[in-house]
C-alpha cells in the first residue's frame, strides 16, 4: 500500500514531532509514504479563499495533481489542510467552470487537475484501509487504564457533505473514539466535544476570544471526564490545546493542566517509536504519560 503523505506548513514548522510519528506508524503498519515533492501550502483558510476562489482552488488542484501523477491518495494530520483540500476538491467535482478555468491557469505550468485522488486525514485512512484489529495487532504498548478526552476538530465534521466520512454522523463521530478504545483506552463524554476550539484564524485576530473558547473546553473536559490525556485528530487543535494552557493558567482562568497529543503521537508511542522522536515537543508534561503507556 501507498499513500501520499501532505505534511502541511504547520506541522512542518511547529509540530515535526508529529510529522516524525506518521512517518514512523505508517511504515509499521505496512503503508508507504510518498513525500509529494513539490508540496505547497494548502492554502488555509486565513489566505486565499475569501479574495480569490479560482485561485484558491488552483493551487489546491496543483498539490492535488502531483498525488494523480502518482496514482496515490492523499493524507494529513491537519483539520486546516484537509479542508481546505478537500473543499476545493469538491467545488472542482462539482462545478464544471470552475474546474476548467482551474485548469487554464494549471495549463501554464503543464499540469491538468482530473479529480482522481482522494484527500483523508490520516487516522479515517488507517480506520478504513487498515481496521481496528491489524492496528490491534501490532501494538507494543496499550493505553489501557487511561481515561482519554478527545478533540475531533471542526474540519474533521463540517461541512458534512464534503468532509466527514460517509459513515460518520458528525453530531456524534464515532471514527476517533473507536480508534482510540483500539489502543486499550477508556473514552470519556462531555457536553462541549463538538466546540471549536478556538484555533486558527481567530487565535490569528482575537486571542482572548480563541483563549475564551478553548477554556470552555477543557473546563469541560475537566469536570466531566477528569482525563489522563487529550487526543486530538487534527494538529491545529493539538497546537491550541498544547500551547494555550500556559496563558490560561497565567490569566487564572484555569489552574490544572491536561497533557496533549495528536492520535499519530500515541500511535507511533503504542507502536514502539522513540517518544524522543514523536512526542518531543509538546509544550504541556506528556513525560508522565508516556511513561504510563510505556510501562504497561
Amino acid at each position: 500500500m501507498k499513500v501520499g503523505f501532505f505534511v502541511g506548513c504547520n506541522t512542518a514548522f511547529n509540530r515535526p514531532d508529529l510529522e516524525q510519528a506518521v512517518r514512523y506508524a505508517f511504515p509499521a503498519l505496512g503503508i508507504e509514504l510518498d513525500n509529494l515533492e513539490g508540496q505547497s501550502c494548502c492554502p488555509s483558510w486565513g489566505t486565499m479563499p475569501s479574495v480569490d476562489l479560482v485561485g484558491w482552488c488552483a493551487v489546491g488542484a496543483r498539490n492535488h495533481t502531483i498525488a494523480e501523477q502518482k496514482g496515490v491518495d492523499i493524507v494529513t494530520v491537519c483539520g486546516s489542510c484537509y479542508g481546505s483540500l478537500a473543499e476545493s476538491k469538491y467545488k472542482m467535482d462539482s462545478d464544471p467552470e470552475l474546474k476548467a478555468r482551474v485548469n487554464e491557469i494549471l495549463k501554464e505550468i503543464g499540469r491538468e487537475y482530473k479529480g482522481t485522488s482522494k484527500v483523508r486525514l490520516t487516522y479515517y485512512y488507517l480506520y478504513h484501509e487498515i481496521g481496528l484489529d491489524r492496528i490491534k495487532e501490532a501494538l507494543k504498548y496499550k493505553l489501557d487504564g487511561l481515561k482519554i478526552a478527545l478533540q475531533p476538530g471542526c474540519h474533521t465534521l463540517w461541512p458534512s457533505k464534503v468532509y466527514y466520512d460517509k459513515e460518520e454522523d458528525p453530531f456524534h463521530p464515532k471514527v476517533l473514539k473507536e480508534m482510540t478504545e483500539a489502543l486499550g483506552a477508556t473514552v470519556g463524554n462531555y457536553t462541549r466535544l463538538l466546540d471549536c476550539c478556538g484555533m486558527g484564524a481567530m487565535r490569528s485576530t482575537d486571542m482572548d476570544k480563541s483563549l475564551n473558547l478553548v477554556a470552555k473546553k477543557l473546563i469541560s473536559m475537566k469536570e466531566e471526564v477528569d482525563p489522563d490525556l487529550i487526543i486530538t485528530g487534527c494538529s491545529s487543535c493539538l497546537l491550541q490545546f498544547d500551547t494555550a494552557q500556559e496563558f490560561l493558567r497565567n490569566s487564572k482562568k484555569i489552574n490544572f493542566e491536561i497533557p496533549v497529543l495528536h492520535y499519530m503521537q500515541v500511535l507511533a508511542l503504542c507502536l514502539g517509536a522513540p517518544a524522543e522522536q514523536v512526542a518531543g515537543l509538546a509544550k504541556t508534561d506528556v513525560k508522565g504519560i508516556i511513561n504510563r503507556i510505556l510501562k504497561g
